[in-house]
């Protein structure tokens, strides 16, 4: 069977659509690989209005730092938009907890509340394209072609067709090989250490150091947050929360504990930030 694409089978306006659906579940795929989880759904991707909505098939925790280093790193690599609308909602109350927007001229630095992560829960991801001005996918909005150009286009929509699985799979590829110490939620790689996170164990070398399970959290948390200092308040609360079994130097005692595991990799080093918190830095 021979299968004739015309100008009647999808519109310009639908082949954009279905590529900005792809990019938000990358940035969905990307979210939920920096909240540990390599394992649960994104879930079909929807256009509410003007909205694209992201959701997940589990609660995760939001990291507004993460989220627009992933959004971004996205719009620019797939080329959906020069200016758009980020809006994270809770799932039971449907409250905006936290969004951002981005034009031509927005310094990503300053995006404000990036370092104010949200706790783990329910939430959904709606992205609004506003500008796609200097976007060479914007051409998908124009009218349909007339049937007086129909010999033209049955051959551009085929070149089309194959551009956009081109982009489609070289952006998977980018993405798969970009940090492969992401894909695997377990067992990570740290410098010279392999880290099963639910094993909770550092190996180097065939050697099997074992880790508590605070010790092992407190790893994850600080690898996860690699060159980015934490402050102390966000760390006791992130990792002992309101257990209420810890005293004012009990983070110092396990920063010391793992410094001393860690310590067969100088290039591993946990640096205390006085007064404020600690930094994980890999050279």
């Amino acid at each position: 069977m021979i299968l004739v694409l015309t100008t009647d089978s999808f519109s310009n306006e639908d082949v954009f659509d279905r590529h900005v659906k792809v990019a938000m579940r990358m940035i969905g795929d990307q979210l939920l690989l920096n909240s540990g989880d390599s394992t649960s759904r994104v879930l079909a991707i929807e256009k509410v209005d003007d909205r694209y909505k992201i959701e997940f098939e589990k609660d995760f925790e939001i990291d507004p730092q993460e989220l627009i280093n992933i959004v971004h790193q996205v719009v620019k690599e797939t080329n959906i938009a020069s200016g758009y609308l980020v809006e994270v909602e809770d799932c039971s109350t449907g409250i905006v907890i936290y969004s951002y927007e981005v034009l031509k001229t927005t310094n990503h630095e300053n995006i404000p509340c990036r370092e104010r992560a949200q706790p783990h829960g329910c939430y959904k991801v709606f992205f609004t394209i506003i500008d796609t001005s200097g976007v060479e996918f914007s051409s998908f909005n124009n009218v349909l072609p007339t049937s007086q150009t129909l010999k033209k286009d049955n051959i551009l929509i085929p070149i089309l067709i194959i551009s956009l699985l081109v982009l489609i799979g070289s952006t998977i590829y980018f993405w798969k090989t970009r940090d492969r110490r992401k894909l695997n939620a377990e067992i990570l790689t740290i410098g010279s250490y392999l880290f099963d996170k639910k094993g909770m164990n550092l190996t180097l070398k065939k050697k099997v150091v074992e880790l508590s399970s605070k010790e092992a959290d407190l790893l994850f948390l600080l690898f996860s947050n690699e060159n980015k200092t934490l402050e102390r308040e966000h760390i006791l609360n992130v990792i002992w929360g309101d257990e209420g079994d810890y005293i004012g130097r009990t983070l110092d005692v396990y920063i010391s504990k793992l410094r001393k595991k860690l310590e067969n990799d100088p290039s591993l080093k946990i640096i205390n930030i006085r007064g404020v918190g600690y930094r994980f830095v890999m050279n």
